[in-house]
């Protein structure tokens, strides 16, 4: 029997399995993707122009990898590596559309396996290629900083 979450999750994204994806909370609408790579589970990240949402102040309000690389960089997400579990480093991968529109981040854990908020929906621990396909595209960038 297929578990209630995979049902849901295999329309946006045929690649997860039992295997390679695991819910780890319920829905929560406070915060998406974007702020869970960053950490933050109490505001919405995106670069609207109404500002209607949360965007660090002094990056672009626009939907770019620039955009999206820069507002990771104040983390101190500077370095673009690749998706190897490194020891003393934090990764951010972003995800994108064909168009290179960002569409998606996700966090490396100290397994090797990645963090990720799906929209309004759950959390869950992936294989980072688990959710590449038509909701989300492909990892286009990875971005590491230090452990603090």
């Amino acid at each position: 029997m297929i578990q209630p979450w995979i049902a849901q999750l295999r329309t946006p994204f045929p690649g997860v399995t039992t295997e390679n994806c695991l819910p780890t909370s319920p829905c929560d609408v406070r915060y998406n993707c974007i702020a869970w790579a960053a950490e933050d589970s109490e505001r919405w990240w995106w670069p609207d122009a109404n500002r209607q949402y949360y965007w660090p102040a002094g990056i672009p309000r626009e939907e770019t990898m620039e955009a999206f690389e820069r507002a990771y960089g104040m983390l101190g997400y500077n370095e673009r590596c690749d998706t190897s579990l490194e020891p003393g480093k934090c990764k951010v991968a972003i995800y994108a559309d064909a168009n290179r529109k960002p569409t998606h981040a996700a966090r490396q854990l100290p397994s090797g396996w990645w963090a990720s908020k799906l929209g309004t929906a759950i959390d869950i621990h992936h294989e980072l290629s688990a959710l590449e396909g038509p909701a989300y595209g492909k990892v286009v960038i990875v971005l590491a900083r230090p452990i603090h």
